[in-house]
C-alpha cells in the first residue's frame, strides 16, 4: 500500500516569524556585517535553518506578501522558499526589487525564486535599465541563477544577456560589477558555444582602459580558461549531440 502524502503544513505569519525567533543567534546576527549585510532588521538565523524552515512549510503564497511586508531580513530570504513562482505577477517581483536593500536577499529570491518566474527573462531586461545598486545587481543575479538552472532555454536569450553585461560592464558599483561579473562567467559555463561568445566579451573587456570592465574581463578570462570549465562545456556539448542523435 502506498504511504499516505503528508497535509500541507498551513501556518500563520507570526508562528513562522516566531519559529524564525527562536532559532536565531545573537553570534550569527553579529557576524552578519563582515558580510556587508545590515544587521538593523536581522534575527540572526543562519541560511541552513530558513531553508528547513521553507521546506517544512512549502509554497504558500498567502504567507509570502506578509513575511515581506515585516521588514524582517530572514523572513524575507525565507519568502524565496514559500512563495510559489508561477503565480508571481510583475508587478509583485519588481516591487519586492525595488525593496531590496542588500546583497543576499536580492541574490536569494533571483537564485531560488525569480528565476523559475514565467516573468524571469523580461525582468532582466527591465532590471538592467534600472539605477538602484540592488535593483540592477538583481538583473544580473538572475541572469547568473537561469545560465545555471535553466535547462531548455536555448541559447539566443543568453546571448542577448551578454549584450546586457556589455552595457553595465562599466558600472563600478561593488555590487553591481560583481553581478555583472558573476553573470558573464555562468553564461560562459553552459556550452562550448555561449563558452566562445562569453570568451570573446572577456577579452574585450579586459583590453579596456576603464578599470571595471578591464577587471570584470581578466577575472573571466580566468575562470573562464580554466581546464575544468573547457572540460564541463565540451562534456555539455557532448551530451547535447547523443540527445539529438
Amino acid at each position: 500500500m502506498a504511504a499516505k502524502k503528508s497535509p500541507p503544513y498551513s501556518i500563520e505569519p507570526a508562528q513562522a516569524l516566531a519559529l524564525l525567533k527562536s532559532a536565531a543567534s545573537p553570534a550569527h546576527r553579529a557576524g552578519l556585517a563582515r558580510y556587508g549585510i545590515p544587521d538593523t532588521h536581522a534575527l540572526g538565523v543562519p541560511m541552513r535553518e530558513i531553508q528547513a524552515l521553507g521546506k517544512r512549510i512549502g509554497r504558500q503564497p498567502a504567507l509570502a506578501q506578509s513575511l515581506w511586508d515585516s521588514g524582517i531580513y530572514e523572513a524575507r530570504l525565507l519568502v524565496a522558499f514559500v512563495a510559489d513562482p508561477t503565480q508571481l505577477t510583475v508587478t509583485q517581483m519588481d516591487r519586492w526589487c525595488r525593496q531590496f536593500d542588500n546583497w543576499a536577499v536580492c541574490d536569494t529570491l533571483c537564485l531560488h525564486l525569480f528565476d523559475r518566474s514565467p516573468h524571469a527573462w523580461g525582468r532582466i531586461e527591465a532590471w538592467s535599465r534600472r539605477h538602484g545598486e540592488f535593483e540592477k545587481r538583481a538583473a544580473f543575479a538572475l541572469l547568473a541563477g537561469l545560465a545555471v538552472h535553466d535547462r531548455h532555454t536555448p541559447d539566443a536569450p543568453f546571448l542577448a544577456g551578454l549584450a546586457h553585461v556589455d552595457a553595465a560592464a562599466g558600472d563600478a558599483r561593488n555590487f553591481v560589477s560583481k553581478g555583472v561579473s558573476w553573470a558573464l562567467r555562468a553564461i560562459g559555463h553552459r556550452n562550448a558555444a555561449l563558452h566562445a561568445e562569453a570568451m570573446k566579451l572577456a577579452t574585450r573587456l579586459a583590453a579596456s582602459d576603464d578599470a571595471t570592465r578591464c577587471r570584470i574581463g581578466r577575472e573571466a578570462l580566468r575562470d573562464l580558461n580554466r581546464p575544468l570549465v573547457r572540460a564541463k562545456v565540451a562534456k555539455s556539448d557532448k551530451g547535447r549531440a547523443q540527445k539529438n542523435v
